[in-house]
């Protein structure tokens, strides 16, 4: 049984950081695709960052870049989401998602092409 295990996430204050944590068992994804999104309250879910294991290359959400930084271990099972300056507006539920397939990079932002979701961690960034 497939199953996604986040975590890392809490209270921060304004300008501080976080380490988010997902890493995947009971199957492999080794030629896939696996991504962060996030969701805040009254707001549709958004992609922050993944990681497409075949080539390792990383793709981030819009105003994510800079700011984070994803990375994944040599097993291709853990991905890392590590979070600076972080701001109010970046308070949401963060779920890990998974793919088991290759995904062209045009599709990696789309949540429908992910076959595993985690149950999310909370992340709240306090003014």
């Amino acid at each position: 049984q497939v199953q996604l295990i986040e975590s890392g996430g809490g209270l921060v204050q304004t300008g501080g950081s976080l380490r988010l944590s997902c890493r995947a068992s009971g199957g492999t994804f080794s030629s896939g695709v696996m991504a962060w999104f996030r969701q805040a309250p009254g707001k549709e879910r958004e992609f922050v960052a993944c990681i497409r294991w075949g080539d390792r290359s990383i793709y981030y959400g819009d105003s994510k870049k800079g700011r984070f930084t994803l990375s994944g271990d040599s097993a291709k099972t853990t991905m890392y989401l590590q979070m600076n300056s972080l701001e109010p507006e970046d308070t949401a539920v963060y779920y890990c998602a998974a793919r088991k397939n290759r995904m062209v990079v045009s599709g990696v932002r789309r949540s429908d092409i992910y076959d595993y979701w985690g149950q999310g961690t909370q992340v709240t960034v306090s003014s």
